[in-house]
């Protein structure tokens, strides 16, 4: 049987923590700042947890990424 390809522009964005739960980038931080508050663009940088209901599209997409 061959390999599973990855995804790759999931393994860009998102990262698996110790206890299999999914890590993901907070948005809108890219552009369009100056509107924004200071301690929300602060907030914005933290990584959040991917919701519970995305987390099994995201293991199909990463087959190697969680042990």
């Amino acid at each position: 049987m061959p390999k599973m390809k990855t995804k790759k522009s999931a393994s860009k964005r998102f990262r698996f923590t110790a206890t299999g739960k999914v890590k993901r980038s907070q948005a809108f931080k890219s552009h369009i700042l100056t509107k924004k508050a200071t301690k929300r663009k602060r907030s914005l940088r933290s990584p959040a947890l991917a919701h519970q209901t995305d987390v099994a599209h995201v293991r199909a997409m990463l087959p190697y990424g969680a042990r």
